[in-house]
């Protein structure tokens, strides 16, 4: 390697997962209207980072949809440092009806000390009970949730703009009946733009897996392929899996869906700082 072109040749050459990494933290998506109204979906611990390093509403107004209340889903909101400022507004969205009362015993003594916990921030919240069926409109997005199979349930969120459809749909294990196109709630994820679907385990892992509430990676991909899913996003990687793994992972889903009746649909693997636009 003498010259800087048989550098650039011998870099390229590499596999992806080289370059970087997929990233650690658990689930917060950061999601934004045309009118640049923000969304954040869970507050896992890369809510921290997007609290310290995130571009911030200059309302200082926050929408947070959570898909249910397991400690990785949560476990960034009492670092949340937007959340302590009283010039902050929160609204917080879920169909679980005794979300404050989870939130407040998270952030509580002795877990906490007396100035972090939820008494310091729960002026600048407000609670809202959302019912699937009942789409509500946030800054001119229709929004649907729809619950799915997961110990404890949890549900997944549609955003609609401008005929555009993005849907997040973590900690899900999919059922036959998902699949039925006779069960019009099902159409909930019909012809979705993109689909952040959760694909943490391999076919072998899930088999050993029945009723711990994730999915396969293959199985997510027929899901996909059934609903006529544009594009498929892997997410909730298994934590036991390294950069390698998820990109051999994303390899087998692309020979995988070769067998499949939807071939346009597009596969990524979901990284942290990684940016979407529909």
């Amino acid at each position: 390697l003498e010259s800087a072109e048989s550098k650039m040749k011998f870099l390229s050459s590499l596999p992806e997962w080289i370059y970087g990494t997929i990233g650690g933290n658990t689930p917060c998506i950061e999601l934004r209207s045309k009118s640049d109204e923000l969304f954040l979906l869970d507050c896992g611990t890369g809510l921290r980072e997007f609290s310290v390093a995130g571009r911030q509403p200059e309302s200082g107004h926050y929408n947070i949809f959570l898909s249910h209340f397991h400690w990785d889903h949560i476990q960034g909101f009492p670092f949340f440092g937007q959340s302590f400022s009283p010039n902050s507004k929160i609204d917080i969205y879920t169909p679980f009806a005794n979300a404050e009362e989870y939130l407040e015993r998270q952030s509580s003594l002795p877990y906490f000390p007396i100035n972090a916990c939820f008494e310091s921030v729960k002026n600048q919240l407000s609670f809202h009970l959302m019912q699937e069926g009942t789409p509500i409109e946030i800054g001119g997005l229709k929004i649907e949730c729809h619950r799915m199979f997961h110990p404890g349930d949890s549900y997944s969120y549609s955003f609609e703009e401008d005929g555009k459809r993005f849907i997040y749909s973590t900690d899900v294990e999919l059922q036959t009946s998902d699949f039925d196109k006779n069960c019009s709630r099902n159409k909930f994820f019909e012809n979705a733009d993109v689909l952040v679907f959760d694909s943490q385990y391999t076919n072998p892992e899930a088999a050993k897996k029945v009723n711990w509430g994730h999915n396969s990676f293959s199985s997510a991909i027929d899901f996909a392929s059934n609903w006529n899913i544009k594009n498929l996003y892997f997410f909730h990687h298994e934590p036991n899996y390294d950069d390698k793994k998820l990109d051999s992972i994303l390899d087998a889903g692309n020979n995988y869906k070769k067998y499949k009746s939807n071939r346009n649909l597009n596969l990524y693997i979901s990284r942290e700082g990684q940016e979407i636009q529909l």
